[in-house]
């Protein structure tokens, strides 16, 4: 299958595009294949037949059979991308599996695929090295384990459908599919000593002898009210709570992550940091520094590649140690901010201009306008954690020196705009507050008219560019009340939201796909889902600061999702990881792991104390 295009739709969209055709079939073990294609009204059946010939029983692995089905999901223009691209949100969670594919600019029709028949154990991507982060690669879909004795059939099936978005997807999904499981918790990420709450909705009849329900192996115990079961999750130790799933013959799964108290969390990661990620060395300009560090070689890393070097993302570091300190002070970690905020002095920000480096040295040689906000809302914590005013008006400098760089046109990630604004309010700067503000207005209204039709940033189009849009937008309406920012900041909120996953697993829920991360911060330098990535956290942020506007809890629940989801990339133990690859295969390399680098995670974590532990 070469195209797809849905009836109905106006762009005339075609929801297949890669190198590798739909429907290919890349079989490691002797089986004969058959497929076949029916058009059922306005669904499209596809069905997969896999027969042993041999005269020997066949052993089929997870990953030896691979189904493409290359989604049209690649970032060329927004414009593009905004008719003509989908997001892919795909669950190979055994029996019940699925496809939700969004079109990227909101717009219906959308299309749908879920399982009939067979199980799917994970997929995989295979990508173009050539198109860098601009291409999500073409998908695999691989079936979970079986055997099949001489003369046997396996089969695997599914149904393509249209749909209206993400809840009109599982109603469709229920009615495609009679072995339908809806599985949704409460938390996917919950805090020792908190309890969550799982449903599991069946499109099927069933006797309630028939739901079998085990947390890590122990039984759980259930309850059925109206046709949906529901059990108690409870966090008593940190790790994965893997929850199996049976309704009758319907097996699925669903997988939760306990983690220490916020601030427990937070007290560990910042110890390590101090300890042990801190690079001291006499007479070095790197002293003082956080870096990356290797947890397969416990030791320190720089490299003067953009994304390994002394500047740039590992800010977020030092912001989580000012957070941190500002709800508990501890002396050791306070030495420790205090040597790296002495090197962000010398090494990173000329605090007379406002300049904010690159790398260490003073090294602008290559000029990055993300820098810039990063180092003032550094110089903002610490000032709010001393009460020193000249910390403040570093701030204004830097975010001043951004603007006077062409910031007014860019998409900066973690702006401060009202806090840094209500800070020189407090301190009766009122000259410098009404000159920030006045190009922060300005700011505001570019975005206003650029709407949805982004401009190129370091990835052609993606969530990091849409969630700052919608940020800035709605502090634009907290500073001033106009109307126009908060209905602007709507247009990008519903299209920011498109990006997050629905799926029932703490790696997904609530997360924004990314793609590249793992490559450009890792050590294992391997493309691919990064689920989660830290910056996934800005469409928590965006909810949440809509949720307090407008009054709307549901936005609430969804950023705390959101916030809570980038939190498995920090350990129990202090340790972590810039990026956890996803899917089972990337280019033939096996994924599903979290990378060795912890490099600049640590923004995931600074988030969430902002947001959640006040």
């Amino acid at each position: 299958m070469r195209e797809l295009i849905l009836p109905g739709d106006d762009y005339r969209m075609n929801w297949v595009e890669g190198r590798t055709q739909w429907g290919s079939v890349a079989c490691k073990v002797p089986l004969a294949v058959e497929r076949s294609v029916q058009r059922d009204g306005e669904v499209l059946r596809e069905r997969y037949v896999f027969t042993n010939k041999t005269d020997r029983d066949v052993f089929v692995r997870a990953g030896d059979i691979g189904i493409y089905t290359p989604f049209n999901d690649d970032y060329t223009s927004a414009g593009v991308c905004m008719t003509n691209r989908c997001h892919a949100h795909i669950w190979c969670g055994e029996e019940v599996s699925y496809v939700l594919a969004l079109r990227m600019g909101g717009r219906g029709p959308h299309l749908g695929m879920v399982l009939n028949e067979g199980a799917l154990r994970g997929y995989g991507v295979e990508r173009e090295p050539e198109k860098m982060s601009n291409d999500r690669g073409d998908f695999i879909l691989y079936p979970s384990p079986f055997s099949l004795a001489p003369g046997e059939r396996y089969t695997l099936a599914w149904t393509l459908f249209a749909h209206d978005g993400k809840e009109d997807f599982f109603r469709k999904a229920a009615v495609c599919c009679e072995k339908f499981l809806d599985v949704r918790a409460e938390k996917y990420v919950l805090f020792c000593g908190e309890q969550g709450r799982v449903t599991v909705a069946p499109a099927f009849a069933f006797a309630d002898d028939a739901v079998h329900v085990s947390v890590n192996g122990e039984e759980a115990e259930t309850s059925v009210l109206d046709g949906v079961i529901s059990f108690q999750t409870a966090a008593s130790a940190p790790g994965e709570l893997c929850c199996d799933i049976r309704v009758g013959a319907v097996h699925t799964r669903l997988r939760l992550l306990v983690l220490p108290g916020l601030l427990e969390l937070a007290a560990g990661r910042c110890a390590f940091l101090a300890k042990r990620q801190q690079y001291h060395r006499e007479g070095s300009r790197l002293d003082g520094a956080y870096l990356i560090y290797d947890n397969e070689d416990e030791a320190c890393f720089y490299a003067p590649e953009y994304d390994y070097n002394g500047g740039r993302e590992r800010v977020g570091m030092g912001l989580l140690m000012a957070a941190y300190l500002q709800r508990r002070r501890d002396g050791e970690m306070e030495r420790s901010l205090l040597q790296y905020a002495a090197y962000v002095k010398r090494e990173l920000v000329d605090e007379q201009t406002g300049e904010a480096y690159n790398d260490y040295m003073c090294d602008n040689s290559y000029k990055r306008l993300y820098n810039a906000p990063w180092f003032a809302l550094f110089y903002l914590e610490l000032y709010q954690l001393y009460g020193t005013r000249a910390y403040l008006d570093v701030a204004h400098r830097i975010v001043m020196r951004y603007y006077e760089e062409g910031g007014e046109a860019f998409y900066p990630i973690m702006l401060p705009a009202l806090d840094l604004d209500a800070c020189l309010r407090a301190e009766h700067m009122d000259e410098k507050a009404g000159e920030f503000e006045e190009r922060f207005i300005c700011h505001a209204d570019f975005l206003v008219r650029t709407g949805t039709d982004y401009p190129a940033s370091e990835v052609n189009y993606e969530q990091s560019i849409v969630a700052p849009a919608a940020d800035l937008l709605l502090q634009a309406y907290e500073l001033t009340e106009e109307q126009s920012y908060l209905d602007a900041a709507k247009k990008q909120l519903a299209v920011l939201e498109l990006f997050s996953g629905v799926q029932p697993d703490y790696h997904l829920n609530e997360v924004a796909i990314r793609h590249w991360d793992g490559y450009w911060f890792g050590k294992r330098r391997m493309y691919g889902d990064t689920f989660p990535h830290y910056w996934s956290s800005l469409s928590g942020i965006v909810y949440r600061r809509f949720g307090r506007i407008c009054g709307d809890e549901a936005y609430m629940e969804k950023a705390e999702k959101s916030l809570r989801a980038s939190l498995s990339l920090i350990g129990a133990d202090g340790t972590a990881s810039c990026a956890y690859v996803y899917p089972m295969f990337v280019n033939g390399r096996a994924g599903g792991f979290y990378d060795p680098y912890a490099n600049d995670q640590d923004w995931g974590l600074y988030l969430a104390l902002k947001e959640l532990s006040e």
